[in-house]
């Protein structure tokens, strides 16, 4: 038994961040953005006491409806994310709340821009056990929360977004059906948030220091990144014993346009098989595997291979390999 994609959603919020509006707001411009990262604009979620779960209620309304079922028939929800409502409880337990899952236990899982690939591997892995029948998995970050719009060098490429799948039992060999996932937490001293943990709780000075926003130190990061996306995709694939013409898509995570087509170069893929929205959303965190996989599933194939492939802060990374069932 395999745990198969039955059913998919995705939410972006309405309000755009341009480029355009970026050059008014730091020392930046359109083509500086475009040329290093590939993100042309972002989704932003305003509005006074909008948060994370409010980007993941439409995705699990959504899945629920694609699927012709109702909140009440779902086990389990797995949220990935690092910007949660609240410390706790969990934005998966405030989600089930609000859409009506009462039957419904949940958990979030942090682990940054790989936070999808770790939750998906997790849901499937309970439904593999028999104990679960209907597990949907969501990433989702409202990172506009935790970007601090007068450092040039990241609010530029941080977008608020969500998007899931439901995760069911399969006997025709569908689903998720392999995952190589890595973390090294000495990467931490490179991408991190400063305060707001138990190590430094929050105070005057963490906040006057502006230590509750991202902080990124951008060359390491991206070294990094560029080797552990291509590395562990092309290890995965070597595992399964699978080449680049078996592989449909690559479904990479959007962190950087030049870290997407390493990893793709580094798998034998051609750019008509790698899907990329970073131009449209930038960014997301853990929601922009999923929602690749929601704007491209008119074009997805049952049968279809796909690779998923993340790199996130702490450093976490890793691939995961599905096979589209329907």
């Amino acid at each position: 038994m395999t745990a198969a994609i039955t059913a998919l959603g995705g939410f972006v919020p309405e309000d755009r961040l341009t480029n355009a509006d970026l050059e008014k707001m730091v020392d930046t411009n359109d083509e500086w953005i475009r040329t290093r990262t590939g993100v042309e604009e972002r989704r932003i979620l305003r509005g006074a006491g909008k948060a994370t779960s409010d980007l993941c209620v439409p995705v699990f309304q959504e899945i629920c409806n694609k699927r012709g079922i109702s909140p009440e028939e779902i086990d389990c929800l797995i949220v990935a994310t690092v910007t949660p409502d609240m410390t706790f409880p969990a934005t998966a337990n405030i989600v089930c709340d609000k859409v009506g899952a009462i039957n419904a236990w949940g958990f979030d899982m942090s682990a940054a821009c790989s936070g999808f690939l770790y939750a998906i591997t997790t849901g499937a892995m309970y439904i593999e056990s028999g104990r679960y029948k209907k597990v949907i998995v969501i990433g989702a970050d409202k990172m506009s929360a935790i970007v601090d719009y007068s450092d040039r060098t990241t609010c530029i490429i941080f977008g608020d977004g969500a998007g899931g799948v439901l995760l069911e039992p399969n006997y025709e060999g569908y689903g998720v059906l392999d995952s190589l996932l890595k973390s090294d937490g000495s990467g931490r001293t490179h991408l991190h948030m400063k305060a707001g943990g138990s190590l430094k709780p929050a105070s005057q000075e963490t906040v006057a220091a502006k230590e509750h926003f991202i902080y990124q130190e951008g060359q390491p990061v991206f070294k990094f990144a560029v080797k552990g996306m291509a590395d562990v995709s092309a290890a995965l694939m070597e595992r399964n014993n699978l080449t680049s013409n078996d592989i449909a898509w690559l479904v990479p995570h959007q962190a950087n346009k030049r870290i997407i087509d390493a990893t793709a170069s580094r798998m034998g893929l051609s750019a008509d098989k790698v899907m990329v929205n970073i131009q449209r959303y930038g960014n997301t965190t853990a929601g922009t595997i999923p929602l690749c996989l929601w704007d491209w599933e008119s074009q997805l194939k049952k049968g279809d291979n796909l690779v998923l492939s993340a790199f996130g802060g702490g450093f976490t990374w890793g691939a995961t390999w599905v096979k589209w069932g329907h």
